[in-house]
């Protein structure tokens, strides 16, 4: 993984880019090569946000709608229905969301905000947008509550005022309850903050308060005045009305419960310390912690439900938060792995003067969504169908692959499917709203997430949702430590060292190869079969390097010089894990050497069907000194071969023969044409161990005889490690290095930066294309090495796969991030790979046969006569993009994309309709170049400010594809498409579907006669301007929105945004129509029944005298 310079970063920030492309070669190949994207293919827009909400601080529910909203701390809003339809939106001024209040059933929602705004957000859009917004300049905001079926919201303040909002002009009523009226002479303290408004739900007319100090009072807000007032002395924290509203619960900051009937305001009718210890003499019980939060839910045929948050005794230290459900004589409590954030009561009625039939309960937490069901014995939670748990454990880094093999995704679905977890509710996911948009783009999608607790996530990306396939933990392959103590001392992290920090992923063949902190690769076969490995296969390197101050021999004086024999290994190897503890030395004085960093299992493993161990490489401890992290990763499954590097050098492994081919310093990759001049050191210099991009010390033999003698590496039995002989490098080699063309200091080392496996050219002289590696280093320099492969089939296990270096054969400006190879018609060649098969098929089967016979898929150049350059090769640095003819290796086209910031990640990309290169840099900027040509086609200011967690997980991939993780919680994906962005309208899910409003409960033929039932309120008549006149200007600002069908223009541009735009706007026009139609016809319909009765009646009673009636 690359590695970052914090500073680097921070100097890139403010930075903005300056391109400018030089053709070096003329126009020649820009004529033979006719390039089809323009910058008209490209425009850049966010899609959608996957994740759990980060930092959530709020949230709401509309119960006939069945859309569950989630409001965070920076202002960010989640809207979730059923599985698959969420929506991302963002209040512009980035302050926490303090409360959110849905208009039920209107597509409508209301947010209340700490910076003291309220903002309406129309829903009936596919991409919400604010209506109004009120910013309030004299009171803070504490609590707001709108009835069901009401447009006047009441607003609490940190005052103690009530003031009252018109939801549909978003204008401020006349209408005021002062603090000081509503206590009068009840307190001779303020009663501090509103912390409770609600309407009694049997009388419209009758307004509970809550305030902090403990008052609770009952307002009349016709005769404008306190009906009762309710002291307690402790503070409350909520407020919960029974549905007859004789009723309500109060929960306080002692961890109590305290009942009241309305009308007896002296002492609570019952008081409850649900987990308090009761005192036997009688007093009062232990106080508890804080009740944040309760709620009382009633049912038709039993007791009621009474569920709160918090309350739990002071001595239970260490004990995780808890949710209490109490309901007739049992008392549940559950734990929650995360501290609560809110929770909410799910009912069958919208009606608050109903039965409320509690079905569910949601719980937001810190870190997770936890639906709870109160229907069945135990409460069972639901099975979360979000993609909510992909910071379960922190991710470290991310891949995206568009347009994947078809079989890829329904085949990690079919062995993912059995890792599901037993004991959920049986029953559907409650939050079921909105419907799924109709989405055209029909390519598979996958994401992989590596995680620091070292475990893999593989996600089904298609049509812009996300879902879990598979999870694969790399950690099962090692020994574990039960303890701190027991922790090994040779490991060089701290804390995860089984974090992942690169992929690198064969989708056809399926093949996986990943690299960890501690210094460790592990490569996967996909099989769908079981299997029980008795002994993980391990090879052990040894990559480091001396320069041992060789013009003074007699320095080395402690060392016995021994020459290297073909039969000595170039670097330890052993394939049985038992023999960690006798090879591994440590000398007399305690120096740790060629020991691993972690340890690998020595225990039969099973494993499941999916991702199995093929290989784990570990780098070793070297007189001291730690391994340093691998910096780049690549695998290639036609030739079998696995390469690694970091800033000492590289390793290429053979997977099949399970053998080190090649153990390289980045030095001796240059061979005698070395171009910098290495500080020389003299191995007797104690070293301290450091972490990050190190010193370059390789090891072993030389290239020359690596070269020369690769079947050493099979032929050698591994000796003791102790006895390894300290290699007396030939003076020749080391004396030939070039003096110098630029000094490298102790900083600046030079670190393996990128891999590309390809068949090309990599002399000039070269008649046809041979398998070669290309490597790239942080200091700019692209060198190949060549791979001579053996027959396939029986022949390819035998014989050794021999790699010689060729040197030098570029250099560029900045580290190199990637690189990739056309065809001489400038079309992408994809590296050869293998077709997948089932490893664990029976020996003897035909499927074992089919795959000997099998030969790797090779994309070859065409063969084009009157064209002299036959490929292209593409690389990108930190700084420029570079184009080189092959065999030639003469640089066809140049591109600086920046001089003053640098590329944090580029990547080779195929559009619908052509190849581009793409770059995100450290300033912000993302930017698509034209294949071969390099011309900017894009260049957007998108992030203004980048962190190391979104340089670090940042990629790009096929169709215009990309994403990010925007914080540690959520992934974003954007996309630089014009197609994708047109027609993201028609992908986006539906929050609002047109629902009938359930029926209002029967009031009953006594209590309508009576008035026992629900009382209406005219509220127009009491709030609106006419009764109460107008608020003052100074206390509130209104702030018109950008909502309406104008807030779809961020979403969609161009004609097919408008057409969708005009097509929503006729059917909404078309629903309205049909809808005054029918009433109409129903109105017709009834005035001429009563025309009917009332000539009917007028007929009967004409001749009847007043007596007779």
């Amino acid at each position: 993984m690359k590695k970052f310079n914090i500073r680097k970063v921070l100097d890139g920030l403010t930075a903005v880019s300056s391109p400018s492309t030089s053709p070096q070669l003329g126009a020649k190949e820009n004529e033979l090569i006719p390039e089809t994207l323009q910058s008209e293919h490209f425009q850049l827009c966010k899609t959608v946000r996957h994740g759990f909400p980060y930092q959530p601080s709020s949230m709401a529910f509309d119960p006939v709608q069945k859309i569950l909203a989630i409001g965070t701390q920076s202002g960010a809003l989640r809207l979730f229905g059923r599985p698959g339809v969420e929506c991302y939106c963002q209040h512009e001024s980035g302050a926490a969301v303090i409360q959110l209040q849905f208009l039920i059933n209107e597509g409508a929602l209301v947010s209340a905000l700490a910076d003291d705004s309220i903002h309406l957000w129309n829903l009936r859009q596919k991409r919400p947008a604010v209506l109004h917004s009120l910013k309030f300049n004299k009171e803070r905001i504490t609590f707001c509550h709108l009835p069901f079926q009401s447009k006047w919201l009441y607003i609490g303040s940190e005052r103690g005022n009530i003031h009252i909002v018109n939801v549909e002009s978003f204008t401020l009523s006349g209408y005021t309850i002062m603090w000081n009226k509503a206590i009068e002479l009840s307190s001779k303290a303020h009663p501090g903050p509103v912390v409770h408004i609600s309407d009694n739900p049997m009388d419209e007319g009758k307004l509970i308060i809550g305030f902090e100090s403990g008052i609770v009072v009952l307002w009349d807000l016709k005769s404008k005045r306190a009906d009762y007032r309710y002291t307690y002395d402790e503070a409350i924290h909520s407020v919960a009305w029974h549905h007859e509203g004789k009723q309500f619960i109060c929960s306080h900051s002692d961890g109590t419960l305290t009942i009241w009937n309305i009308k007896s305001p002296a002492k609570p009718a019952q008081t409850i310390t649900p987990h308090g210890k009761q005192p036997k003499d009688g007093k009062k019980p232990e106080p508890c912690k804080p009740i944040l939060k309760v709620e009382y839910k009633t049912t038709r045929a039993g007791d009621p439900f009474m569920i709160f948050s918090g309350g739990l005794s002071y001595d239970t230290v260490g004990r995780r938060p808890c949710l209490t459900v109490m309901h007739g004589k049992s008392t549940a409590v559950l734990e929650m792995d995360y501290p609560i954030v809110d929770f909410l009561t799910l009912c069958e009625t919208p009606y608050p003067n109903d039965f409320q039939e509690p079905y569910a309960v949601v719980v937001l937490l810190e870190k997770d969504l936890v639906v709870i069901d109160l229907a069945q014995n135990g409460y069972p939670i639901f099975e979360n169908p979000y993609p909510m748990m992909i910071h379960e454990s922190p991710v470290t880094c991310c891949e995206y692959l568009a347009d994947c093999p078809v079989d890829l995704i329904p085949a990690l679905y079919s062995v993912g499917s059995r890792q599901k977890r037993q004991g959920y509710s049986k029953k559907e996911w409650p939050i079921s709203g909105g419907n799924w948009g109709l989405g055209t783009q029909s390519y598979p999608e996958i994401i992989i997430t590596g995680h620091a607790d070292g475990s893999l996530k593989f996600w089904d990306a298609s049509a812009i949702m996300l879902q879990v396939l598979y999870k694969l933990k790399t950690a099962k392959v090692f020994e574990k430590a039960r303890c701190k103590e027991e922790k090994p001392s040779t490991e060089i992290v701290d804390e995860d060292p089984f974090a992942i920090q690169l992929m690198s992923w064969c989708p056809e063949s399926r093949m996986l190869c990943v690299a960890g902190v501690s210094a460790h690769v592990i490569i996967y076969r996909f099989s769908k079969q079981e299997i029980t490995t008795e002994v993980v296969q391990l090879l052990e390197v040894r990559l480091q390097y001396e320069l041992n101050d060789l013009e003074s021999p007699e320095g080395g004086g402690d060392q016995t010089p021994a020459p290297p024999t073909p039969s000595t290994s170039p670097s330890p190897q052993t394939t049985v894990p038992q023999t960690h503890t006798s090879t591994s030395s440590n000398s007399s004085d305690g120096i740790r050497d060629n020991i691993p960093c972690l340890k690998v299992r020595s225990s039969p493993l099973k494993q499941s069907p999916g991702y199995q161990v093929e290989l784990v490489v570990q780098l070793v401890w070297v007189s001291g000194e730690p391994p340093q992290q691998i910096s780049s990763l690549a695998i290639n499954s036609s030739y079998g071969l696995v390469v690694f590097g970091n800033s000492n050098g590289l390793a290429v492994v053979d997977y099949l023969q399970k053998t080190v081919l090649l153990n390289l310093g980045t030095m001796e990759l240059y061979g005698s044409n070395d171009p910098y001049q290495r500080q020389l050191r003299s191995p007797r210099k104690s070293r301290q161990p450091s972490g990050g991009l190190c010193d370059i010390n390789e090891g072993s033999a030389t290239s020359e005889d690596r070269c020369k003698s690769p079947t050493s590496v099979l032929l050698s039995v591994c000796p003791p490690r102790g006895s390894i002989p300290l290699d007396n490098r030939d003076n020749s080699f080391s004396r030939s290095r070039s003096s110098s063309v630029t000094s490298i200091d102790k900083e600046a080392r030079e670190a393996i930066t990128s891999f590309y496996f390809c068949e090309t050219y990599n002399r000039k002289t070269d008649g046809g294309l041979t398998p070669s590696l290309w490597v790239g280093t942080s200091l700019g320099t692209v060198l190949a090495i060549s791979l001579n492969m053996p027959p396939a089939g029986e022949q390819r296990l035998l014989q050794p796969v021999i790699v010689s270096p060729c040197g030098t054969l570029v250099r560029s400006k900045g580290s190199i991030l990637r690189m990739a190879f056309l065809d001489s018609t400038g079309s992408l060649l994809p590296s050869a790979f293998e077709p997948w098969y089932e490893p664990n098929a029976p020996a003897n089967g035909e499927e074992r046969d089919k795959v000997r016979k099998r030969r790797p898929v090779s994309v070859s150049p065409s063969t084009s006569q009157e064209l002299s350059e036959n490929q292209y090769a593409v690389l990108c640095s930190e700084k420029q993009a570079k184009v080189i003819s092959l065999p030639s290796q003469t640089c066809a086209f140049k591109h600086n994309i920046t001089e003053t910031s640098f590329v944090l990640r580029a990547d080779v990309v195929q559009m619908n309709t052509g190849i581009c290169v793409a770059c995100f840099c450290a300033n912000g900027h993302i930017m698509t170049l034209s294949l071969p040509g390099l011309r900017p086609l894009l260049d957007v200011n998108y992030l203004p400010l980048t962190d190391m967690r979104i340089a670090r997980t940042f990629c790009f991939t096929n169709l215009g594809q990309a994403l990010y993780l925007t914080s540690p919680t959520e992934i974003q994906r954007i996309t630089y498409s014009q197609e994708v962005c047109e027609n993201l309208q028609e992908m986006l899910g539906e929050l609002f579907t047109p629902v009938e409003t359930p029926e209002a409960p029967n009031r009953g033929f006594f209590k309508g006669l009576f008035g026992g039932g629900a009382q209406s309120l005219d509220r127009e008549e009491l709030f609106g301007e006419s009764g109460a006149g107008k608020a003052p200007r100074s206390l509130a600002q209104h702030i018109p929105g950008p909502g309406g069908i104008e807030g779809m223009k961020g979403a969609a541009s161009g004609i097919v945004g408008d057409l969708a735009r005009a097509r929503i706007a006729l059917d909404e026009r078309g629903q309205k129509l049909s809808d005054v139609e029918e009433r109409t016809a129903a109105m017709m319909a009834s005035a001429d029944s009563f025309s009917k009765h009332a000539h009917e009646m007028m007929l009967k009673c004409k001749d009847k005298k007043w007596y007779q009636f």
